[in-house]
C-alpha cells in the first residue's frame, strides 16, 4: 500500500500539474467561449474515466458472480476489485456532471437541462450511489451478489451515455472527438487535454489500488 502511495500518487501529481499549466497558459482561448473553454480539459477527461470505470467493475463483478462458489478467494477478491472501482466511478461521474454545470450556466445561461447527454449521466450516477448504498446500509449474505447484478444494470447505462449525443442532437454540444468531418480540436488543445486525460486515469488506477487494498484487508480481518 505504502508503494502505491508514494510512487503512484507522485506520477499522478506531475502530470496533472503539467497538465494544468498547459491548460491555463499554453492552450489557446477559444474563439467563441473564451476561457470558460478550459473548463474542457477536464470536463471531458473526468466523464471519460466515468465510462471506463464502470467496465472495471462490471468485469470484477462478473467474475465474482461466476466463482463465488467455486472460489471464494478469488471471489472476495474480485468483489473488492468491483467495490473500489464503483466508488472511483462515483467520484469521476460527479466531476463530469459539476464541471459541466458549471460550464453550462454562463454558456446556455442555466445550470441544467433535461438534456439526452446530462440524463444518462445523471442515471449512471443514480446508479452508483445505489450501488454504494446498498453494499453500505444492506445486511444479509447476498448483499455482494445484489450489488454485482446492479453492476449489469450500470454497464448497460455506459454505452447510452456514450451514445446519447450521436442518437440524439440535443443542447450538448456534438461529439468532439470521432464526431465527423468538422470535429476535433485545435492542436495546440491536445497537450493538455491528453496530460489531464492521463493524469486522471493514472490518479483513478492509483485511488482504485489502494481501496482495493484497504477492502482487501477488511476482509481478512472479517474471517479471522
Amino acid at each position: 500500500m505504502k508503494r502505491t502511495l508514494w510512487i503512484g500518487l507522485p506520477i499522478a501529481l506531475a502530470i496533472l500539474a503539467v497538465g494544468f499549466y498547459q491548460a491555463m497558459y499554453v492552450a489557446p482561448m477559444e474563439a467563441t467561449m473564451g476561457n470558460i473553454q478550459r473548463i474542457f480539459y477536464y470536463h471531458v477527461p473526468s466523464n471519460i474515466m466515468g465510462l471506463l470505470f464502470p467496465y472495471i467493475n462490471f468485469v470484477a463483478s462478473i467474475v465474482f458472480l461466476a466463482t463465488r462458489r467455486s472460489n471464494p478467494l478469488r471471489a472476495q477478491a474480485a468483489d473488492a476489485l468491483a467495490l473500489a472501482s464503483a466508488e472511483m466511478t462515483l467520484v469521476f461521474v460527479s466531476i463530469g456532471l459539476a464541471t459541466g454545470m458549471l460550464w453550462a450556466k454562463p454558456v446556455w445561461g442555466i445550470w441544467w437541462t433535461w438534456d439526452a447527454r446530462l440524463t444518462s449521466c445523471l442515471v449512471l450516477w443514480l446508479i452508483y450511489a445505489s450501488y454504494l448504498l446498498l453494499r453500505r446500509f444492506t445486511a444479509g449474505g447476498e448483499t455482494q451478489t445484489l450489488s454485482a447484478v446492479l453492476s449489469i444494470f450500470a454497464a448497460v447505462d455506459v454505452p447510452i451515455v456514450y451514445m446519447s449525443i450521436r442518437w440524439w442532437r440535443t443542447q450538448h454540444p456534438s461529439p468532439v472527438f470521432f464526431g465527423g468531418a468538422n470535429s476535433g480540436i485545435d492542436p495546440r488543445m491536445k497537450p493538455a487535454f491528453f496530460l489531464n486525460l492521463a493524469g486522471w486515469f493514472v490518479w483513478g488506477v492509483v485511488l482504485v489500488a489502494l481501496r482495493y487494498q484497504l477492502e482487501r484487508k477488511r476482509q481478512r480481518i472479517e474471517q479471522e
